[in-house]
């Protein structure tokens, strides 16, 4: 969960790092636009997501975000800007960001937004879904498994599409419960654990397979047969 910030606000900046730093991302800051976009480039290291100020020195985060786009950057941008001018959020978004945020913003807001452009960016919102003869549709919301409709609730649907669209990749209960629950929950709770009984008792145990296997001390895992 790598984020690079670009923000020119020293104080709003420290700010940014430490709380973004607690909610979990491993955080980069630059103070100006050629050095964003600099950071940036495609033979860079890989960011989940840009946040970036609209009044940057030496080059605007308008511009910065444009240019990547040209070079086939597909990070996704939150753009955050003092001007409230329709014009301008429509500039920002023509540019290429993928989400815009007006300065004084509400930091739980500001988190909340990027963990969905992480979501979208980490395993693509609108892709079908497909683990061996299970079928994830999450344009539809639905779920199949050798042709068969499967029912699961809104909170069972999204533990699953998130786990399926990670297969062979380790998924952790904080991860689980910072993207779908978007940390309502506690990390005691039992409520992963409610959830994946219950979703393996209806993708899994009428079939005599087994989809999603628990890694003890670091989460869970989807294993394609």
């Amino acid at each position: 969960m790598r984020i690079l910030v670009a923000e020119d606000d020293v104080r709003l900046a420290d700010l940014l790092e430490q709380s973004l730093t607690e909610a979990g991302w491993d955080v980069e800051v630059v103070h100006d636009g050629t050095a964003a976009y600099g950071r940036a480039l495609p033979d860079g290291l890989p960011y989940d997501v840009l946040l970036l100020d609209w009044m940057l020195p030496g080059t605007d985060g308008v511009t910065v975000c444009r240019r990547l786009r040209s070079l086939g950057v597909t990070t996704p941008v939150l753009m955050l800007t003092a001007r409230g001018d329709v014009r301008d959020r429509i500039d920002g978004l023509d540019a290429g960001a993928d989400d815009y945020l007006a300065k004084p913003f509400d930091l739980d807001e500001l988190l909340a937004r990027l963990r969905a452009l992480r979501r979208r960016s980490a395993y693509g919102e609108d892709a079908v879904v497909e683990v061996d003869d299970l079928v994830v549709d999450p344009m539809s919301r639905r779920v199949s498994r050798a042709g068969t409709p499967i029912e699961l609730s809104a909170r069972e649907f999204d533990v699953l599409h998130l786990l399926v669209a990670r297969a062979g990749q380790v998924v952790s209960r904080y991860t689980i419960l910072d993207e779908v629950w978007d940390g309502e929950t506690d990390l005691r709770s039992n409520v992963i654990d409610v959830h994946l009984a219950s979703i393996r008792s209806k993708i899994d145990r009428p079939f005599g397979t087994s989809t999603i296997t628990t890694v003890r001390g670091a989460g869970y895992r989807v294993d394609p047969a």
